[in-house]
């Protein structure tokens, strides 16, 4: 078997292995940013599993410092990068939110940025002009180079890189760009991130993937994430009523039953598609995976076995 299977109580010992002062920092941290969280998750599940990655950051310094004893000290800083997948509304960007605060508590790493792939999709522009509208999320709608491009960079050491942004309101990349600032450890999280880019004539190339050094995969039933898409399609629609620039608005004079009719359209022919074709066949490629219940509660983990 390549993954141990373990409840999600089985974190809960690893809290002894956490300082105090770093369990107060983080909870500080995350309520500070997050708001209203349930603590007791936070600090039994979340910042266990926080520890579980800062081991892992901690061993590939120590490879690091020995192989320095060998050729001399690397000018190179770079940093240390986890990947994060799943589904579409599987809850990428609130894990990866808790895990940044976590992470950031330890002062070995404070430094922790976050971002997502979505913001190298390529813009609608180009989707249109490539007849590719309709496959948005799909492998070949993300501009796999400038994602390569950008991971090299950071695994290069370059100080500072900029990482386009994608805008949920416009439903497109816009012009913006966030700035990475020497960071010790970067989030990045996108449905793409474990998938392998391969050419129309089968070639391999380098893909994301190649860039990360722990990745983890956040799993639910299918039937549970389209339960919270459809949710979600339905919030941005609520959102959207006052904000005409809002790709959402043009669903604000639809029927309740007319929007339910396009969420499930849009599952069944884009996010449902994508996820069975392309999304969850990664699942086995990451070091961790987390499998969500119907309240978003983390039943159980899957460590790969080392």
């Amino acid at each position: 078997m390549a993954f141990q299977k373990y409840p999600a109580s089985a974190l809960l010992p690893l809290l002894e292995e956490i300082a105090a002062p770093i369990r107060s920092r983080a909870l500080q941290m995350v309520l500070a940013d997050m708001g209203a969280i349930d603590a007791k998750e936070f600090t039994e599940i979340y910042l266990p599993l926080a520890a579980l990655v800062h081991f892992q950051i901690m061993a590939v310094r120590s490879v690091r410092q020995k192989v320095a004893l060998l050729s001399g000290p690397s000018p190179v800083s770079a940093p240390f990068i986890i990947g994060l997948a799943g589904s579409v509304a599987a809850g990428k960007s609130t894990l990866a939110r808790l895990l940044q605060h976590a992470l950031a508590a330890w002062p070995e790493h404070e430094r922790v940025a976050l971002i997502t792939s979505d913001g190298f999709l390529h813009p609608n522009r180009i989707l249109e002009e490539r007849n590719l509208l309709d496959r948005k999320g799909f492998p070949e709608s993300f501009d796999q180079e400038r994602l390569v491009d950008f991971l090299l960079r950071l695994k290069s050491g370059e100080r500072e890189v900029g990482a386009p942004i994608y805008s949920h309101v416009h439903y497109d990349v816009g012009e913006e760009v966030l700035t990475l600032a020497a960071p010790d450890i970067v989030i990045i999280e996108g449905i793409n991130m474990l998938q392998q880019q391969v050419s129309l004539a089968g070639e391999a190339h380098l893909s994301a993937s190649d860039f990360i050094d722990y990745s983890i995969y956040l799993h639910a039933d299918e039937t549970i994430i389209q339960e919270w898409f459809a949710a979600r399609f339905l919030a941005l629609i609520a959102a959207a009523r006052d904000t005409p620039q809002s790709f959402y608005n043009r669903f604000v004079p639809l029927s309740d039953s007319e929007r339910r009719g396009v969420i499930e359209f849009v599952w069944r022919n884009i996010n449902g598609k994508n996820l069975k074709e392309h999304i969850l066949p990664t699942r086995g490629r990451a070091d961790m995976i987390l499998h969500k219940q119907a309240d978003h509660q983390i039943a159980y983990l899957e460590l790969r076995n080392l």
